[in-house]
């Protein structure tokens, strides 16, 4: 819903400055957060860390409403550096959920779902900006009941979280429990916390975390400058239907694709996501030297002939930022299964992907020329994905073998056995009857 809210525009206003300025105090608090994101979820559990994560969405979702009828500035700011706290709780705790709990040949789907589903909230916003923009030539107001459906929804989805049951109840397909480790504590979280920085696949992904989410702010102010209202509302609808179309595919039939290896999965999604970024990317460049930011603004329409190549590449921007975003979530999935692990890798690696988001809206807001912030987006995929390749080339066909793995029937019998272990404990000696 954050996604589908942000596709109506800040209530319609196009305050741009007020948009970056917001963004880059979201991203920021969303970096330094992000860091201790893993250590909260594996002391509190998901279920709570979740729940707290959804808090800011709400508050910030509120301050845009209020935004378009009272003008709070602000209050907006103010909400995106509280989202940027609470959001970093929700990636972390979503990002073990989603990692840990399948089975090492379903980590791709479970990708692909999560990423369809959360990019259909974009598409819904799309198609609402597009329908009012339809009905009244311009996204020049968002209704009070637009706001108010969407505050529902985020809050049936926050009462949704406390329906989550916690890590030790869950059972893989195979058998094989979820949570290895019982308990954490403080001091082992900042222990671990220190040695992700050590972690020499993590330091190689680095890059790759850097990369994933920067190239949003070129996108997103390139759609604004080139095109008119009802056109950018059109983009975004082909943007949200090109992520969940990218994500099923590479997810389903090239990542988890039945048969292969997983090192060779992971080749055979590496290739993918590298044939996908130099051919999108390379049309965008063709299309990017025809005009500046001092090119008078075109706002081309979505009926003119001329649209046709341009959404068609404002869907594949979607598409391959998909399977990026999939091979990254893959590839910590492919490092381990141990939940714990998981809850700072993911932490990590959204603290890293939102530093650069902050960086990325801080160029957009003081009007970087397109083509640089194009070639910065660019190059930094180009050089994170022989570093990816890297970290796939040391993945094991299996973790279950390098970690301990437990069955639920091993815990029961173990349980069982310590049970009568106890009874016969606390059994007394049998005395001779007395006559």
């Amino acid at each position: 819903m954050f996604s589908a809210v942000s596709n109506l525009g800040a209530g319609g206003t196009e305050d741009i400055v007020l948009s970056d300025t917001a963004n880059g105090v979201l991203y920021g608090c969303f970096a330094i957060m992000g860091l201790f994101a893993g250590g909260v979820t594996n002391l509190l559990g998901p279920r709570i860390t979740l729940f707290l994560g959804t808090l800011g969405y709400t508050l910030y979702i509120g301050a845009l409403w209020c935004f378009e009828t009272q003008g709070t500035r602000w209050f907006v700011i103010f909400a995106g550096a509280v989202l940027g706290i609470t959001a970093a709780l929700l990636w972390s705790a979503q990002g073990a959920i989603m990692m840990s709990y399948p089975l090492e040949k379903d980590k791709g789907k479970a990708f692909g779902v999560f990423w369809a589903i959360f990019q259909f909230g974009s598409f819904i916003g799309a198609v609402i900006a597009l329908a009012i923009n339809i009905r009244s030539g311009g996204l020049s107001a968002v209704s009070t009941g637009t706001y108010t459906a969407i505050i529902i929804i985020t809050f049936i989805g926050m009462a949704s979280v406390l329906l989550l049951i916690p890590p030790e109840s869950v059972v893989r397909a195979d058998g094989t429990l979820v949570k290895i480790q019982k308990s954490t504590s403080p001091r082992e979280e900042i222990r671990s916390f220190f040695k992700l920085f050590t972690d020499w696949r993590m330091l190689a992904l680095t890059p790759m975390f850097f990369a994933s989410n920067y190239f949003y702010a070129y996108q997103g102010a390139v759609n604004a400058f080139y095109f008119d209202g009802p056109t950018r509302a059109v983009n975004a609808t082909l943007e949200g239907a090109g992520a969940i179309i990218g994500a099923l595919i590479i997810g389903f039939c090239v990542l988890d694709v039945p048969g292969v290896r997983r090192r060779n999965r992971g080749w055979l999604g590496l290739a993918f996501v590298s044939v996908c970024t130099i051919v999108i990317w390379s049309c965008a460049l063709s299309w990017q030297v025809g005009f500046t930011r001092s090119t008078p603004k075109p706002f081309l329409n979505y009926k003119d002939s001329r649209f046709s190549a341009k959404g068609t590449l404002y869907f594949f921007f979607y598409f391959g930022d998909a399977t990026y975003q999939a091979l990254a979530y893959w590839i910590m999935g492919a490092i381990t299964n141990d939940p714990f692990k998981l809850a700072r890798y993911a932490g990590f690696y959204k603290a890293i992907q939102s530093a650069a988001n902050a960086g990325s809206f801080g160029m957009d807001a003081v009007a970087t020329p397109f083509l640089n912030e194009h070639l910065a987006s660019w190059c930094l995929m180009l050089v994170s994905l022989p570093l990816a390749g890297l970290v796939i080339y040391h993945v094991h066909d299996t973790s279950y073998q390098d970690e301990k793995t437990v069955y639920v029937d091993d815990a029961k019998a173990e349980k069982v056995e310590e049970g009568g272990a106890e009874a016969g404990a606390a059994t007394p000696d049998e005395k001779e009857p007395v006559e």
